[in-house]
């Protein structure tokens, strides 16, 4: 057992050493550029698509990730240009997954938030299928589609879950929620700006105290629970949405309804974009 003089000492240099690690992080995120060409060295020659998807924005976000620990940055990086160049979430296209998309249970918005970013709905209380895969394959084609449609700088996209009509019937198995955060945490790093769930039922608190275990802790920071008739929680949703632009089911005072046929058109049309973007008429 130490003495109390070296327990003191200890403590005072742990002390000394987690506020080093803060002044560290501070510095890497207004000066990052030095980490960022490491990790792009460390990461060796690159081509095709993981050329082009490793861009000085991408390494900054995996960098973050992993709190700018360049060996732990590569490592998930790796991992997830591995998955990329199996799954090919950029070769997905709508006609593959828009059976998915018909009650309009997963959508990306028509407005932003006050941000810029891109907003995407989910209405778990509309899931109309079982398979896994393909709602995952929907999912992460939705994901590809907001990161697409961003505004120049902004790197990060927003969550509405409205539960209006979820109930354990319509709930995603827990394996299923597992997957969607395992994609999102490891392939989308500080991609999510918040998730705001909405209105929960009590029922909820089950299936949320297995679902939180799976969130690393700076995703758990970033879902916030909302509910109408609390004050706080209008005045959170009112700092980050234009009550005009934001639904009713939401709080706000726009008429929302979704439109499947309409929002086929908007994906087609994305799609081309998607194509060009990665160069998908060459050869990689």
């Amino acid at each position: 057992m130490l003495p109390a003089p070296a327990v003191f000492i200890k403590s005072m240099f742990r002390g000394r050493g987690s506020h080093q690690q803060q002044k560290d992080q501070e510095h890497h995120e207004q000066h990052p550029e030095a980490k960022i060409n490491e990790l792009r060295s460390a990461l060796g020659p690159l081509s095709g698509r993981s050329l082009k998807y490793c861009t000085d924005a991408c390494l900054k976000r995996y960098a973050e990730a992993r709190n700018w620990n360049v060996e732990k940055a590569k490592k998930m990086l790796e991992e997830t240009l591995a998955w990329r160049s199996t799954y090919k979430p950029e070769e997905i296209r709508w006609h593959e997954v828009a059976a998915e998309g018909e009650t309009g249970k997963v959508f990306r918005s028509n407005f932003h938030d006050r941000f810029g970013r891109t907003v995407l709905i989910m209405k778990p209380g509309l899931q109309n299928t079982t398979g896994m895969d393909n709602q995952m394959r929907q999912l992460v084609y939705l994901i590809e589609n907001a990161i697409l449609n961003l505004p120049e700088g902004q790197e990060e996209i927003v969550w509405l879950v409205d539960f209006t009509g979820w109930s354990f019937s319509t709930n995603v198995p827990i394996k299923t929620a597992r997957e969607t955060i395992s994609i999102l945490q490891n392939h989308y790093p500080q991609r999510l700006a918040v998730a705001f769930l909405y209105n929960p039922p009590r029922i909820f608190e089950a299936f949320w105290k297995v679902v939180k275990y799976f969130l690393d802790p700076k995703t758990f920071q970033k879902v916030k629970f909302v509910y109408p008739k609390n004050k706080e929680s209008v005045e959170i949703m009112q700092s980050y949405f234009d009550v005009d632009n934001l639904p009713t089911e939401f709080g706000g005072k726009a008429t929302m309804k979704y439109d499947h046929e309409e929002f086929s058109r908007l994906m087609v049309q994305d799609d081309v974009k998607t194509a060009k973007y990665w160069n998908l008429n060459q050869k990689d």
